[in-house]
């Protein structure tokens, strides 16, 4: 006869289960950054969407970090609905790391697209058409200084599929792909941030006055915290019985399951026995 083993006892008000150490997290990224893009990759720039927010401007802090200020460009891309706090807090950012700054305004190609074949499109369409021409540009800027384009995408928003598919998601490496919101504000106070970026609400600047926390209906506080404990393997009838509120747990899994999708490659019909990414792999060996 085996013995029982109880899962740990859960309490929703301990922050242990997003507690990381800042010190070996950022050297880790820096060496992460470094180790990507310079020696697999062979190159020695960097590109970064730099758009007021917390996630780029952590980002560019730990490239400046990697492989010097004099090597990472930054692109601000405006649309005319734009925070101009935005632009500050990006240049801000920029004038304290001494990294290249670009400014590129995307509105003319954005608003050439929806006028002409788009007028009726609505906040979403809109929000996903800015984040994909930034990306067209992200990347194209990219090819102009021989640099590699870095993601800025943190875990939370990944898990919660609270991004443009083929935009945001589009850079071939992403230091902040495993580290969740509240995770990403405890590390950005650690390098240097700036507290004004750093305590700002989060929000993807797509629609005036729009923040994430209001697309969400939940804090990301408590997001992240039933998001540890779901993708860890807890069940939601486990988490209520331990003190979460079932309508935070069911926010959380219903964005959670319904945007799988949004996290893998296209799905290829496979024909043979070498499809690429089912059958052949090529395993990242740290």
């Amino acid at each position: 006869m085996y013995d029982v083993i109880e899962q740990p006892k859960i309490d929703p008000n301990s922050e242990s289960p997003l507690a990381i150490n800042e010190q070996l997290v950022s050297e880790w990224l820096i060496d992460f950054i470094r180790d990507e893009l310079v020696r697999r990759r062979g190159f020695s720039k960097a590109v970064v969407g730099l758009s007021g927010g917390v996630d780029s401007a952590l980002v560019a802090y730990l490239c400046a970090r990697a492989i010097g200020p004099e090597n990472v460009h930054c692109i601000r891309m405006p649309y005319r609905s734009s925070s101009c706090e935005s632009l500050e807090h990006a240049k801000l950012v920029a004038d304290d790391l001494g990294v290249n700054l670009h400014t590129v305004e995307i509105t003319e190609a954005v608003d050439g697209y929806l006028k002409s074949f788009a007028p009726e499109a609505d906040g979403r369409r809109r929000g996903n058409v800015m984040a994909r021409m930034r990306m067209i540009v992200l990347f194209d800027q990219s090819e102009k200084y021989r640099a590699l384009p870095i993601g800025t995408g943190n875990k939370t928003e990944r898990l919660f599929g609270y991004f443009t598919w083929h935009a945001d998601d589009s850079p071939p490496i992403n230091p902040l792909g495993d580290l969740y919101k509240t995770q990403v504000w405890k590390l950005s106070k650690y390098i240097g941030v700036p507290t004004v970026i750093v305590d700002k609400p989060a929000s993807a600047d797509l629609v005036v006055g729009q923040t994430d926390e209001s697309d969400f209906g939940i804090k990301y506080e408590l997001a992240d915290k039933v998001l540890s404990y779901l993708v860890r393997g807890y069940t939601p009838e486990r988490m209520i019985e331990m003190g979460f509120e079932r309508e935070h747990v069911d926010i959380v899994k219903k964005r959670l399951d319904g945007t799988h999708w949004k996290r893998h490659l296209p799905t290829v019909a496979m024909l043979s026995s070498t499809a690429i990414n089912d059958f052949y792999l090529r395993p990242v060996d740290y």
